[in-house]
């Protein structure tokens, strides 16, 4: 498979390949901002509606309501990349609109995964707009304070429960960073929280804090834990690329350091085709409705790595990248490694 995606990525060509998806239909992206916002406030009131006649109903329609808050996120990322509209207006104004509902502030978020995009891959660069990881080297260097402190934050409990839950609901309420290619953004993330603090305050208001909490806790729950999963996933499998940004390669590191994460039809559309990471990380000006298209109509982009709903899980324990090996390893694999190690490193 590797000399497969080594050969795309000497393809000097591909750019043409991906070049007619660039371009946005607007009445593609209306009817998806249509199916899907519409939906979500029909599911909320009906949540609303449930919670007389049983909480286990509201519970059940909390699946689908979260289902179309990870698909106006998508909306919402594809508006940041410039991708959803034509227009940047269009793409701003639905973009925000989108981080209402998303509990992103919209403009942070964008910078946020702007660089993202520009340091996937590189392994000096990491820890800004992803899931931070060590390598084996750094691991075994840190005290055991360290060491645990990584762990805990590492445990699929805290990265995928706890840490979503407190980013979105409290940690995007106030910027995150302040350093000065951040801090021109901090207003609008003030505005985003006054905003929706006003939306809350009206729902409470309107049907009382017991019942919107009822309904809007397992939506958000439900949504932030999904969200972070995809973007987990899409990087963090065993045979993910990484390298020294001198290095590093742009196509290199969006065929072989983003997966094809083949779901379900229905969960796909739920997903907004960003399971076609691979194709998004190669050209993120392709909307998102377009993204399986292109995976089809062009040969070349259907050799990168790929992980199904059964097989992602197995990424769930991959932890450590070793850069021996140039893959991601588990802490178990780590322990039949340690008699090899132990000779460069010192028990801290």
């Amino acid at each position: 498979m590797i000399s497969a995606i080594e050969t795309v990525s000497k393809l000097p060509s591909w750019e043409n390949l991906v070049k007619k998806y660039q371009n946005a239909p607007n009445r593609k992206s209306i009817w998806q901002l249509c199916n899907s916002f519409i939906p979500f406030v029909i599911l909320w009131y009906l949540m609303y509606l449930s919670i007389d006649v049983s909480y286990w109903i509201t519970l059940l329609l909390a699946l689908p309501a979260a289902g179309f808050v990870v698909r106006i996120f998508i909306i919402q990322h594809d508006c940041g990349h410039g991708s959803f509209f034509k227009s940047k207006r269009a793409n701003d104004f639905w973009g925000m609109a989108g981080s209402i509902i998303s509990f992103t502030p919209y403009h942070y978020w964008r910078k946020n995964h702007a660089v993202h995009h520009a340091s996937a891959g590189k392994l000096d660069q990491r820890g800004i707009g992803d899931i931070y990881t060590m390598t084996v080297e750094e691991y075994l260097q840190q005290s055991r304070w360290g060491r645990l402190k990584y762990r805990l934050y590492r445990n699929p409990l805290i990265l995928f429960v706890i840490i979503p839950v407190i980013l979105f609901v409290v940690l995007y309420r106030l910027p995150i960073s302040d350093t000065k290619d951040f801090k021109k953004f901090q207003p609008s993330v003030y505005i985003t929280s006054v905003v929706i603090a006003l939306i809350v305050v009206g729902l409470i208001w309107l049907i009382g804090w017991q019942n919107y909490l009822m309904i809007q806790l397992p939506i958000t729950f439900i949504a932030s834990t999904t969200g972070t999963w995809l973007f987990y996933v899409q990087h963090q499998f065993e045979d993910t690329y990484w390298s020294e940004s001198n290095g590093w390669d742009y196509t290199s590191a969006a065929m072989r350091g983003s997966s094809y994460y083949k779901l379900p039809k229905i969960l796909q559309w739920f997903t907004g085709n960003i399971g076609f990471h691979h194709i998004h990380h190669l050209s993120p000006k392709i909307p998102n409705y377009l993204l399986e298209k292109c995976y089809k109509e062009n040969p070349d982009f259907q050799k990168s790595p790929v992980l199904t709903l059964r097989s992602s899980f197995r990424s769930m324990f991959l932890r450590l990248w070793y850069e021996k090996e140039k893959k991601l390893i588990s802490f178990r694999y780590l322990k039949r490694l340690l008699p090899e190690l132990q000779g460069n490193y010192s028990d801290k």
